[in-house]
């Protein structure tokens, strides 16, 4: 694992950076609206949903999904694959929840490793093997270990505040806001309708990254590349087939993109292409 610690701690330097820049894009949108007074609102607005991400963000995820807790009796295959992989990496034992959907996926949620949960649909455990599944929940494991859950948790409740913001602009635009600076109401425009384009695009490219590093260490985790670029290739197979539903704004936590198929939802990808995951796998051999 060691290994992949240059990795991880480029992705942690690029993900603050990237934070921080979601943070900044908010404190000008608050800024643009209402002065400092704005500003100060945007920050405790962002503070206040941190902390509840922080603290309720997997129970809302898991609650939203109708994920079941299973105990080694009831899911043995699935509770013994993640057992297993716990104590390979050292790790404290997530909690382990089943999604009863057709869906083929997985995704973990958990503000660190040792409040952490990681869950997979029926879908999916129908259509792997027990390799391939193995090396999923190494994946998902690797996000824990990384604490990706936390900080992508963090990332969209910044872009959440950012979307509610640059709307409430556009509102304050229609009923008259602002009409006393011709000058502050073009940057109100341009706020409300750039911003939230921006902030989609850096939680997208913290998401993405993420899936790059987690896609290594859960490879080297499980100690099969390949067995997770099989598992990637029928989940990306299987993911046009089937019927997805999934709320945007907890897309970028499940394994592969859930809503491929629905045309904007692909166009801004929270996922890295399957294609070039699997190639990066292929030169892990």
């Amino acid at each position: 694992m060691s290994r992949n610690y240059p990795v991880t701690m480029m992705n942690g330097i690029r993900t603050a950076l990237l934070l921080a820049s979601l943070t900044g894009l908010m404190l000008l949108i608050g800024g643009a609206l209402g002065g400092r007074g704005g500003m100060a609102i945007a920050l405790l607005l962002s503070l206040v949903m941190n902390m509840g991400s922080y603290w309720y963000s997997d129970k809302i995820v898991l609650k939203m999904y109708h994920a079941r807790e299973v105990t080694p009796t009831e899911a043995p295959g699935l509770y013994g694959i993640v057992r297993g992989l716990v104590e390979r990496a050292q790790m404290p034992m997530p909690k382990v929840y089943i999604v009863d959907t057709p869906m083929p996926n997985a995704f973990a949620t958990g503000r660190n490793p040792s409040h952490a949960a990681v869950a997979a649909t029926t879908g999916i455990m129908r259509i792997l093997d027990r390799d391939e599944l193995e090396a999923v929940m190494a994946h998902e494991l690797s996000h824990v270990r990384n604490r990706d859950t936390l900080i992508s948790s963090v990332a969209a409740t910044i872009a959440g505040v950012i979307t509610f913001v640059a709307n409430m602009a556009q509102w304050s635009l229609i009923f008259g806001g602002n009409d006393d600076d011709g000058g502050n109401i073009v940057g109100v425009i341009a706020m409300a309708i750039l911003a939230p384009i921006a902030a989609m695009i850096i939680q997208m490219a913290i998401s993405r990254s993420r899936e790059f590093g987690a896609d290594a260490g859960g490879a080297e985790l499980c100690g099969r590349p390949m067995a997770l670029a099989s598992a990637l290739s029928k989940l990306e197979g299987a993911s046009g087939r089937v019927q997805a539903d999934v709320n945007p704004s907890t897309a970028h936590m499940f394994i592969v993109n859930p809503l491929k198929g629905k045309k904007l939802a692909s166009l801004f990808s929270t996922h890295p292409s399957t294609e070039e995951r699997i190639a990066r796998l292929s030169a892990m051999q």
